[in-house]
């Protein structure tokens, strides 16, 4: 189905709604693609057939786009195929799922590998991704299924078992076991949410274990690593936190470089264990173990697996270590030097506590804000752009109780703030890349506590930050961990340059009682359109009005006489047009060359009050009152006076007016009437103020009872928006 813009936002509502009802949760994951596995699975049963699946299928659009695209040499020798055509006894999972099931193919999605590495270490994660009772014999038809944690929802995703192979051989990933399945199966899963398997070349470890857990993930660079790394990391495994470490090359990832003890450079690696052991002297050992997902290529330092350090522990204390000498991809190194090796490790907290030191477990609270960038509205860049920073949206942060810490001196609230942005894998082949993104967050005056307005320009350039994130970066997500006072707080997620659309998820995680939410304005008119009244008394610019009608109205209509109320004739949507062109033309501080039909048609379904589809003498002049009183308007943010507005000032100019409304209508403001530059014409301008006028005028005479809310059926819904 092509994006449009409405099919956006009806998708938009239509989550609302499901999230209400629970969908997305755990307990009740949405079926991507509104595929049902366990309907799926019956109706082909019953068929005698194994599935094949059509929104993934068999061909080189699920492979891939570019370098596994169509004119790819390397797609020439694939073969679909299912597990019982490459092994004579296939297994789902043959004595468990473990790390060392998991071996890197022909693609680059090393990340991903570790990050399933790493799920193996916990089998109730394990078992959440990877649902049981599905096998190759019993109730076997050809189909699988899959949850993942996507962008704030649990995704539940069907496929087939038909996998790429050449020579019989699997392509991508594969177990050490020949006749064992889950993860070439996982992968697939994985490649159809991301829209094919070239999608999923080049990442970010933490970006498939927060895929595999909803869990949060937090970054240390070893030469900033805080003295208590290792405990940070013993507890976190503990509390069933995933880990992937890396070291920075500084040559493209198509090519391959080496330590000279043998670790790979710009390559993702699993931590599966940390571990202190005795020595013969009496002394310890910090450990750690570590996975290459290649399942080879190993450390080659002190503890690697033929080392002479092994001799100097316990018999007792390496079987306990599970140690072997095997070329499998798993080693053993010392802390330090994990320490000096490695530059990056990544630790994936199912809730952020699991990074506190202290033995009483917290209990954390989170809350999601969805949003949006978008272009000529809420893209307004980082600080540097303080022209259309304030622009960007804003979400109130509230923190209420302080931490229970009696460790620490100074009383403060500790959160951890989440930004990711949305979708820019899945729209790779698009030619979409990571954004730059960061954020900033600022203290708000006690004065304005429990103002739910959007902050504007002079308050960004009159306040510092209070805090933000450590840097601009062209990651998913961006993640940092703060310790303010309590008080209220705003959060302000943007790209590095303006400008950019894309969407993203706030998370924010607390161990308090604070909450966050999207500033979202009442939306509300306050000032309504009165209804046109007869002051009883003849003015100029009646005689003005008067004149031009009978010009232009009483020649071409149907000849009826026109008298001094006006009252009598009315005019057409064309002739509107016409009066409105020539009275124009008396005011040279409107830059413009008139309005359009549809919007002289939209002005007469706002101003028309009998039903006629035409306008008389009163209902003309409150529509040139109103026309009059938005021009001026219009100048305020007519800036170089070149008869336009910038999209951006758009919210100020309709809050001017009188209108009251959430981000999401001004998003919606300005893709309908902005053009290509990110300006409003004065027509536009007029026309978008009818509209709104029109609609808000419409509900109020629906809602009787002023709740808020109104019910419709299809033809009442059908006459309102067709003539609106």
């Amino acid at each position: 189905m092509p994006y449009t813009p409405s099919g956006f936002f009806c998708d938009r509502l239509i989550r609302e709604r499901e999230r209400r009802d629970g969908e997305g949760s755990l307990s009740k994951p949405i079926r991507f693609g509104g595929q049902d596995y366990n309907v799926l699975r019956q109706e082909y049963l019953q068929k005698k057939k194994l599935f094949e699946d059509e929104t993934f299928p068999a061909t080189v659009e699920s492979l891939g786009y570019k370098e596994l695209g169509h004119k790819s040499s390397k797609v020439k020798n694939i073969v679909w195929k299912r597990p019982k055509d490459i092994s004579e006894n296939p297994e789902f999972i043959v004595g468990g799922a473990s790390r060392t099931d998991i071996c890197q193919g022909d693609l680059g999605d090393c990340w991903l590998l570790a990050a399933i590495a790493c799920l193996t270490l916990n089998e109730k994660l394990l078992y959440r991704v990877i649902p049981q009772e599905q096998s190759f014999s019993e109730g076997y038809a050809g189909i699988f299924h899959f949850q993942f944690w996507c962008y704030g929802d649990w995704m539940d995703v069907v496929v087939d078992d038909r996998i790429p192979t050449i020579d019989n051989k699997l392509v991508f990933t594969k177990s050490a076991e020949r006749n064992e399945f889950w993860s070439a199966l996982l992968e697939k899963a994985y490649a159809k949410l991301h829209g094919s398997y070239e999608a999923l070349k080049g990442g970010n470890t933490a970006e498939g274990m927060e895929d595999f857990t909803g869990g949060v993930t937090e970054f240390y660079e070893m030469k900033e690593a805080p003295k208590q790394l290792y405990k940070i990391m013993q507890k976190g495994l503990e509390r069933g936190s995933l880990m992937g470490c890396s070291i920075d090359s500084l040559v493209p990832a198509r090519f391959e470089t080496r330590t000279t003890t043998g670790l790979v450079k710009g390559h993702a690696y699993s931590v599966t264990a940390v571990e202190e052991c005795k020595q013969q002297k009496e002394s310890k050992v910090r450990l750690v173990r570590i996975r290459n997902p290649w399942g080879q290529i190993e450390w080659k330092g002190p503890w690697s697996d033929n080392s002479k350090e092994w001799e100097t522990i316990p018999k007792s204390e390496r079987e306990k270590l599970q140690q072997q000498n095997a070329e499998d991809g798993e080693f053993w190194m010392s802390f330090d030097d994990f320490k000096k090796n490695y530059t990056k490790i990544e630790i994936c907290n199912l809730t952020p506590d699991a990074l506190e030191l202290h033995n009483k477990l917290h209990k954390w609270t989170v809350s999601v804000n969805e949003g949006r960038w978008l272009k000529g509205c809420s893209a307004g860049g980082c600080r540097n752009y303080p022209e259309t920073f304030w622009t960007n949206p804003q979400y109130r942060l509230r923190l209420h109780e302080e931490d229970d810490d009696p460790e620490e001196d100074e009383k403060a609230c500790t959160f951890v703030v989440a930004l990711m942005q949305k979708n820019r894998r899945r729209e790779r082949k698009l030619g979409a890349n990571l954004f730059t993104i960061g954020f900033s967050i600022y203290e708000v005056p006690k004065e304005m506590h429990g103002n739910k307005q959007h902050m504007q320009k002079d308050f960004f350039m009159s306040n510092n930050s209070k805090a933000r994130s450590k840097a601009y970066i062209n990651l998913r997500e961006v993640t940092q961990r703060f310790r303010l006072s309590p008080g209220e707080y705003v959060i302000v997620p943007s790209t590095y340059e303006p400008h950019q659309e894309g969407e993203f998820i706030l998370r924010v995680f607390s161990e308090k009682r604070n909450t966050s939410e999207e500033i979202e304005n009442r939306i509300e008119a306050d000032h309504p359109v009165p209804d046109p009244a007869s002051t009883g008394e003849e003015s100029e610019e009646d005689k003005q009005f008067l004149s031009i009608f009978q010009q232009i109205a009483g020649d071409v209509s149907t000849g009826k006489s026109v008298s001094a109320g006006g009252s009598q004739i009315e005019i057409s949507a064309n002739e509107l047009k016409d009066v409105l062109k020539k009275l124009l033309t008396r005011y040279k501080d409107i830059h413009t060359e008139g309005f359009s039909q549809e919007n002289c048609r939209s002005m007469i379904a706002l101003m028309d009050m009998d039903g006629t589809g035409r306008l008389n003498l009163q209902e003309f002049r409150h529509l040139w009152n109103k026309i009059k009183q938005w021009q001026g308007i219009f100048n305020r943010y007519d800036f170089d006076h070149a008869g336009t507005i910038s999209s951006y000032e758009m919210r100020n100019a309709i809050n001017d007016a009188g209108f009251r409304l959430n981000n999401q209508l001004y998003d919606v403001i300005s893709m309908r009437y902005a053009n290509e530059n990110m300006n409003v014409d004065f027509d536009s301008f007029i026309s978008c103020l009818v509209r709104l006028e029109g609609m808000f005028r419409a509900f109020q005479a629906f809602d009787q009872d002023g709740d808020g809310t109104i019910r419709l059926n299809v033809l009442e819904w059908l006459q309102l928006t067709m003539y609106a």
